[in-house]
């Protein structure tokens, strides 16, 4: 059996197990509306990310390893510390319902934990790495095309994922050079694209979004799934995820290393902090000073090109 019809198969027994875990929820736990609909979307979400990486896991054969891996990938696609605890306590109460009515013989959940809120920064890329991955997208499939223009803005323009999925088709300025952004609090900004995103963007644009079906409300929105709807964030991570995978690179990277990678390679190349700060959309540029470090090697470097001392 192929992936895609394992995928498949394994969708219909989760769904089967949740709609069975909903029933439970109503009809002996008498919980409201909205708190079942809060627990199936916590389940969902581990749903999702079995069938994705474990395409042939039913819900009874889930292990505590794999739980812990999707918490760590709810921490890398930077969910807070009060939404992942949400999902971990809708997590133990599906897995104490297949224990306690389902006869589940072993409850993987028992010492699943949230894990505490740090702040870590992600690895950086080289250039180097930047174009193996970007280059290891299979353009043989018209998602193809739109994964990389979407790696190639991810990098060229450093934007935040929310920012990347919310891109409309009026903010992609090629004859001026720049894209419009809305960051955090709705605030625009202008951000200089490079020639290899313009012709990705304009080669998924023209050839391949513009043969697909849109779902009305989503005409303007650029990059949009098969369904004809804008991307979701986890669809975004996933994206990446493949990507860094099939370019042979043993890193964590997310999303979010791209970000940095276009701040730190900004930096390297002797660009201001201010600059980058507006590029970024940052309120301060101590943030923008503490996101985008530098190596010691590199500013060893700066100190001794620039600095009277160094030359006496």
């Amino acid at each position: 059996m192929s992936k895609t019809a394992l995928v498949k198969s394994n969708d219909k027994h989760w769904h089967s197990a949740i709609k069975r875990f909903e029933n439970y929820l109503r009809l002996e736990r008498g919980f409201t509306d909205n708190s079942v609909d809060a627990y199936k979307r916590d389940v969902k979400k581990l749903a999702k990310f079995i069938c994705m990486d474990y395409p042939d896991l039913e819900s009874t054969q889930v292990e505590l390893g794999h739980l812990q891996q999707f918490i760590a990938f709810l921490t890398e696609i930077q969910l807070s510390h009060s939404t992942q605890a949400r999902i971990v306590s809708g997590i133990r109460t599906f897995f104490k319902y297949l224990e306690e009515v389902e006869n589940l013989p072993h409850n993987p959940a028992e010492n699943l934990q949230a894990p505490v809120t740090q702040y870590f920064l992600p690895d950086t890329l080289s250039i180097q790495e930047i174009e193996a991955v970007i280059n290891a997208v299979d353009l043989s499939q018209n998602e193809g095309h739109r994964n990389r223009a979407i790696l190639e803005v991810l990098y060229s323009c450093g934007v935040r994922v929310s920012e990347l999925i919310a891109l409309r088709i009026t903010d992609f300025l090629p004859d001026l050079g720049f894209i419009r952004v809305r960051g955090k609090g709705r605030k625009e900004r202008l951000i200089p694209i490079g020639r290899h995103a313009i012709q990705a963007l304009n080669l998924y644009l023209h050839h391949v979004r513009a043969q697909q079906p849109v779902v009305r409300g989503h005409e303007n929105i650029i990059f949009l799934n098969r369904n004809g709807k804008a991307l979701s964030r986890v669809m975004i991570f996933y994206i990446v995820r493949k990507a860094v995978q099939n370019a042979g690179i043993n890193k964590k990277v997310s999303p979010h290393t791209f970000r940095h990678s276009f701040a730190t390679h900004l930096i390297e190349r002797g660009a201001d902090l201010i600059s980058v700060r507006d590029m970024l959309g940052h309120e301060s540029i101590i943030t923008t000073g503490i996101y985008t470090h530098v190596s010691r090697e590199h500013l060893k470097e700066v100190v001794n090109q620039c600095h009277p001392a160094a030359q006496w």
